[in-house]
């Protein structure tokens, strides 16, 4: 936009310069023009009554006196010449004053009576004479109208700028808020208009951080009603024989781990630990051998490929552990026992990693990475996770599925 005001100022400008230059460059032509032709004129009434009156030796001395700029010639009544030859042809008299006009410049010829003829006084006004001073009027001219131009527009800079950085800022700030920022505002500064927006924006950001904060409370609230079932539940199982026992207390402990996960990820503000980053070398190698276990169990051969330097991504690493744990989990919970599966990190040219998870299954539906979607009866919400954790990280996520197996790629970018 500031462009777009400084081209249209710089064109407004330049139409009304050239409005007022052209119009004044022409009025100093004729100025100037008129002022030569008015010297010559003031010649010629010098000269009328000395050639009418005087004789032919006077006339000569006042011809001495005449203006150096000019050529004045005198054709006496017997058509010779005082001093300065005339372009009049001898015996060529005019009967009324004649202007002529040429390419070297402008003649003036008077015929004068006398009582033994008729004498023609002739003025010569050179072109240069015609036109002096003109040029560097015009210079001037071209001068004021540069400066003028340039003032113009510098003014224009100035209120483009004025303009153009508050929407900027505003722009910056609403996509700091797109990004998930939710603590960016925006300075209210510029036109009454532009600052009404910054202060809609900043008061909606301020609606938006209430909501998600309270619906952050309210999961955490019904995350920790499930304390009081699962009091109960233990309860119960202290009842039970030792043999059984202890196996279920472990499993209720879990629960109760998972449930206290639950609060506080609930509680945690939506941008805690986003740009804090991780080494996903560590945290995807700690997840797999966590699997790995329960991989052993089901006899699961499991191939693992790690880089031997840490790679830094954008994520904090309790987010990157659920994605591995979601991809992982979906593995685990949509492929029969002794199917196989592999984990590779690999370094991102462009920075961050990758992270592959494929099995040797029987592939996936491609609206499996839709949350809430799910072809083996479980919540639907293990890929979407994945994917979402991804796209926080400024990467993406990639399925690839076959009959022959599926193969899910993580692009983690880095912080």
């Amino acid at each position: 936009m500031r462009r777009q005001i400084t081209l249209l100022v710089a064109a407004t400008t330049s139409v009304v310069l050239l409005a007022f230059l052209l119009p004044a460059a022409s009025l100093v032509a004729r100025v100037a023009e008129a002022r030569a032709l008015d010297a010559a004129r003031a010649q010629l009434q010098f000269l009328i009554p000395s050639v009418g009156l005087d004789d032919r030796a006077q006339v000569m001395a006042n011809l001495i006196g005449t203006s150096p700029d000019l050529t004045v010639a005198v054709r006496w009544t017997d058509d010779i010449w005082l001093d300065e030859t005339g372009a009049l042809a001898d015996g060529d008299a005019p009967a009324s004053p004649t202007l002529v006009e040429g390419t070297d410049g402008t003649r003036l010829v008077q015929p004068v009576r006398r009582v033994d003829g008729t004498a023609v006084i002739e003025v010569f006004v050179p072109a240069a004479q015609l036109h002096a001073g003109v040029t560097r009027t015009w210079l001037v001219l071209g001068g004021l109208g540069v400066v003028l131009l340039l003032l113009a527009l510098g003014v224009a800079d100035l209120l483009a700028r004025s303009l153009t950085r508050p929407v900027t800022d505003l722009a910056a700030t609403a996509h700091r808020l797109g990004s998930g920022d939710l603590s960016a505002r925006a300075t209210p500064a510029g036109p009454p208009e532009v600052r009404d927006v910054a202060t809609a924006v900043n008061r909606l950001a301020g609606r938006i951080d209430e909501l998600l904060a309270a619906e952050r409370e309210s999961a955490a609230d019904l995350a920790h009603r499930l304390r009081t079932p699962l009091t109960a539940l233990r309860l119960d199982v202290e009842g039970l024989p030792d043999a059984d026992r202890a196996r279920l207390l472990a499993d209720v402990d879990a629960v109760g781990q998972g449930i206290d996960e639950v609060i506080s990820e609930a509680r945690r503000p939506i941008r805690e630990g986003l740009g804090a980053g991780c080494d996903a070398t560590a945290v995807v190698g700690e997840r797999v051998h966590f699997w790995s276990v329960l991989a052993e169990e089901e006899g699961r051969a499991v191939t693992v490929e790690l880089p031997g330097v840490p790679l830094p991504v954008r994520l904090a690493a309790a987010d990157l552990g659920a994605a591995v744990d979601a991809l992982l989990g979906n593995v685990f919970s949509h492929t029969p026992d002794g199917t196989a599966f592999a984990v590779a990190v690999r370094p991102r040219a462009a920075g961050g990693a990758e992270l592959r998870v494929s099995d040797t299954g029987l592939g996936t539906e491609p609206a499996a990475v839709e949350r809430g979607s799910s072809g083996g009866g479980s919540t639907g919400l293990g890929l979407d996770i994945a994917r979402r954790t991804a796209e926080a990280s400024g990467g993406e996520l990639r399925i690839a599925s076959s009959p022959a197996g599926t193969r899910v790629t993580l692009e983690l970018g880095p912080p």
